[in-house]
């Protein structure tokens, strides 16, 4: 048995057809909110290239609907960005539709967390360390604010002061404007 330089056997396994479609699709997804831009990149999703067509899942089937008005020019653009990708294989069309869109209550906190700016705003609180048990489903509304509030109080209790109402506040907005959101926002009006 002959060993081959890491080189060969990464050419011999870029050379595949399999790991080219893959490497373009990996483009396609890399360039997809430049050129949709990021409102109808939050709403779809790439999901697959089949005999040179695009399939695309919408959050909804507006704007699928929308976005097959569109299809022509973006199928423009999306070819330009790929021409080194695709070579020979250009994208001949795209599909929109609703059907391998995931539900939001199907997507984790952490994957939500990854997707948004959120885990660095100044608001966010950690997570509690003990969760508190799952409670049965409030039968009132009266029912469901009590629970609501006496989880906040248990939440604030450890909390930081503003210096000037007197109000629970997350730590980062101390740091940030050294008062929290709400008085700081009253400073700037």
């Amino acid at each position: 048995m002959t060993f081959q330089s890491l080189q060969h056997l990464i050419h011999a396994v870029e050379t595949k057809p399999q790991w080219r479609s893959r490497r373009s699709f990996q483009a396609l997804l890399n360039c997809w909110p430049e050129v949709v831009g990021a409102a109808v990149a939050a709403q779809t999703r790439p999901v697959a290239i089949q005999r040179q067509v695009l399939i695309v899942a919408t959050s909804n089937s507006a704007w699928a609907q929308n976005l097959s008005f569109e299809r022509l020019r973006l199928l423009d653009k999306l070819n330009h960005h790929l021409a080194d990708y695709l070579q020979a294989d250009t994208l001949q069309d795209i599909r929109f539709s609703t059907t391998q869109w995931s539900s939001p209550s199907s997507i984790t906190i952490e994957q939500m967390e990854d997707l948004s700016t959120w885990r660095l705003h100044p608001s966010r609180l950690p997570e509690p360390v003990n969760k508190p048990p799952t409670r049965p489903r409030c039968q009132t509304s009266d029912e469901a604010f009590q629970r609501w509030s006496s989880l906040i109080q248990q939440r604030s209790r450890h909390l930081p002061l503003c210096p000037t109402c007197q109000c629970p506040t997350p730590p980062g907005e101390l740091q940030r404007w050294s008062v929290c959101s709400l008085c700081a926002a009253k400073g700037w009006a």
